[in-house]
C-alpha cells in the first residue's frame, strides 16, 4: 500500500509538469501574474543597487562631515537582505580628505574591497595625482574601473587602466553596467591629462549605444545600467526634459539602450524619470545627502523590467552603529594620516569660504614676493581658488586634517608672465566669482604691457588664461601649507 501511495504521487506530479518543491526547468505564466504556473514558484527576481558618488574621500567622522562608519552598517545590512545588492560608484572618490589624501586614496579603494563594490567609474579627481596613481589603485582593487570614451593620445585606443562595461551573472539574470566620464576635462589640471582626451557628445553616445547592443548580443546581458560622472546642475528634479540633460546626456540612450542611470560630479540631489521613463540619480557627495538606491524587478520569461522603489537613502542609516572596517583602515595608515591630527594653532573667529580664499590669494602674492621679488616685479597673487567641504573654518582649534579637507588640491605655486589685456579680463575684471586676487601694485594696468603674477599649477594650465609658465616654488607646498604655516604663526589667533 505504501510503495503504491508513493508511485501515485510521483505520477502526478509528473502529470502536472513539474515536482512540488521543485522549481520547473520551464516556466509558463499564462495568466501573467508573475507566477509560475507549473510550480508556483514566483517569476520576479529583485535586485538592488547601491549608488555612491562624489565621496570625496570623507571617511571618517569630523565635526563638519559624517564617516562610513554608519553607511557601511548599512549597506552590509542591505546585502545579508537583500536577493541581489549590487554596490557601484561613479567616481571622484579618493580626494578630499586628510585620511585619503595622505594615502592618495588607497584607504578608500580598501574600503571599497572590503564591502565588495561591482565596479567604480572614474570620475575628474581620480585624476588629481595622475595617471600613475590611478593604475596603483588598479592594482589593489578587487572592482574594475570604468570609462568607456577616455582614451591614450598617443595609440587611440581607451586607456589601459578602464574597461568600457563589466558583466554581472546573477544566475536568472545578467546585469551590464557601462561608465563613462562626463564632459570634464576643463576640472582637472591640465598637466596631469596631457596624454589622454575624453570622446564627449554624439561620440560618447555612439560608444554607449554600440556597447550596450554588443552587452544584450554578445554576452546575453539583460538590465544595463549606466554610471555616468556628469549630472544635472539643479536639486530635487522629480522630471528632467531633453533639453535640461541635452549637455551631459543623450536622450536617445533611455530608447532601449539604458535602463538605469546613476549621476555624478555636480553635487545635486535628485530622483527624476526622463521622457522614456528611466531614472536618475544622484547624491550631493561628501557623504552628505545619502547614497542612491534602485530596485528594480525582473520578469525571468518576459525580461519586462520594473521601477519598485528609488531613492536617496541617509535618516535609515545616518544613526546605524559604526562598522569595525573604519578604525581598522585607520589603523593600517596610521603612520601615513597621524600628521593630520596634530593641532597647528587656534583660529579665534569664524572664516567663511570666501574669506579663506582671499587669505589664500595674499599668501600666494606674499610667498611669491618671497621667492622671486628681488627679480620679478610681481604685481598680483590667486587665481581660480576652490574650496571644499566643510566650505569654512570654524573658531577653535585647528589642525592640518581639516586644512586638507577645505584645501585638498595638490596644486604648486607657479610664477607666470601675462600680457596686460589678458590679466585685465581673467583676473581683474572677471565675472568668474572662484577667482580671488591680491595686488601688490595698484598702478593702471597697460592692455600693451607684461606683467609677472603667481598662481596655481591649476590656473597657471588653464589654457584661456594664457599664461606663461617661469618657474614653481617647489613640490609638496600647496595651498593648505601655506596656511597652516599662517596659523602655526599665530596669525589666526
Amino acid at each position: 500500500m505504501r510503495k503504491w501511495l508513493l508511485c501515485f504521487l510521483l505520477i502526478v506530479a509528473l502529470l502536472c509538469g513539474c515536482r512540488q518543491q521543485t522549481t520547473c526547468q520551464t516556466h509558463k505564466d499564462a495568466n501573467e501574474d508573475a507566477l509560475c504556473d507549473l510550480c508556483g514558484e514566483t517569476l520576479l527576481i529583485y535586485l538592488d543597487f547601491y549608488a555612491i558618488n562624489d565621496l570625496h574621500g570623507k571617511f571618517a567622522d569630523t565635526d563638519a562631515n559624517i564617516g562610513v562608519d554608519e553607511l557601511t552598517t548599512y549597506l552590509r545590512s542591505m546585502q545579508a537582505s537583500d536577493d541581489i545588492a549590487v554596490l557601484l560608484s561613479v567616481g571622484d572618490m579618493w580626494q578630499g580628505s586628510a585620511e585619503s589624501n595622505l594615502t592618495e586614496g588607497l584607504i578608500i579603494t580598501d574600503w571599497m574591497n572590503d564591502l565588495g563594490f561591482a565596479a567604480m567609474t572614474l570620475g575628474n579627481h581620480e585624476y588629481d595625482w595622475g595617471e600613475d596613481a590611478i593604475r596603483n589603485h588598479l592594482a589593489s582593487a578587487q572592482f574594475p574601473f570604468l570609462a568607456i570614451n577616455i582614451y591614450d593620445r598617443d595609440t587611440n585606443q581607451r586607456v589601459d587602466y578602464c574597461q568600457p562595461s563589466v558583466v554581472i551573472d546573477y544566475g536568472d539574470v545578467q546585469v551590464g553596467i557601462i561608465g563613462a566620464m562626463g564632459d570634464c576635462y576643463s576640472s582637472i589640471s591640465s598637466d596631469k591629462v596631457q596624454n589622454v582626451y575624453f570622446l564627449t557628445g554624439d561620440a560618447l553616445t555612439e560608444l554607449v549605444k554600440a556597447e550596450s547592443e554588443r552587452l544584450r548580443a554578445e554576452e546575453g546581458v539583460d538590465i544595463v545600467v549606466y554610471t555616468l560622472h556628469d549630472g544635472w546642475e539643479t536639486s530635487d528634479n522629480s522630471y528632467l526634459s531633453e533639453s535640461q540633460m541635452a549637455g551631459y546626456y543623450d536622450i536617445s540612450l533611455s530608447d532601449g539602450y539604458v535602463d538605469l542611470v546613476f549621476e555624478g560630479h555636480t553635487h545635486q540631489k535628485y530622483v527624476a524619470t526622463d521622457a522614456y521613463g528611466v531614472y536618475h540619480l544622484q547624491h550631493r557627495g561628501d557623504n552628505t545627502g545619502g547614497i542612491s538606491h534602485v530596485e528594480l524587478s525582473y520578469h525571468r520569461i518576459t525580461g519586462e523590467i520594473s521601477v519598485v522603489a528609488a531613492e536617496l537613502v541617509r535618516s535609515r542609516y545616518e544613526n546605524f552603529p559604526d562598522d569595525p572596517i573604519v578604525d581598522q583602515l585607520l589603523d593600517k595608515y596610521l603612520e601615513q594620516i597621524s600628521a593630520s591630527k596634530e593641532v597647528l594653532g587656534y583660529n579665534s573667529v569664524y572664516r567663511n569660504s570666501k574669506w579663506l580664499r582671499q587669505k589664500v590669494a595674499d599668501l600666494y602674492l606674499q610667498a611669491g614676493l618671497e621667492m622671486w621679488g628681488a627679480e620679478y616685479d610681481i604685481i598680483l597673487g590667486g587665481g581660480f581658488l576652490s574650496i571644499r567641504s566643510p566650505y569654512e573654518l570654524a573658531k577653535g582649534d585647528v589642525t592640518y586634517g581639516v586644512l586638507q579637507s577645505l584645501f585638498p588640491f595638490d596644486n604648486e605655486l607657479v610664477l607666470c608672465s601675462i600680457r596686460g589685456v589678458d590679466l585685465l579680463s581673467r583676473f581683474i575684471h572677471t565675472s568668474n566669482e572662484n577667482y580671488f586676487i591680491s595686488r601688490a601694485d595698484q598702478t593702471a594696468i597697460d592692455p600693451n604691457g607684461a606683467y609677472y603674477i603667481v598662481v596655481d599649477s591649476y590656473t597657471a594650465s588653464y589654457a584661456p588664461n594664457k599664461l606663461t609658465q617661469i618657474a614653481r616654488y617647489g613640490e609638496n607646498v600647496y595651498a593648505r601649507d601655506l596656511l597652516a604655516a599662517w596659523i602655526a604663526e599665530g596669525g589666526a589667533s
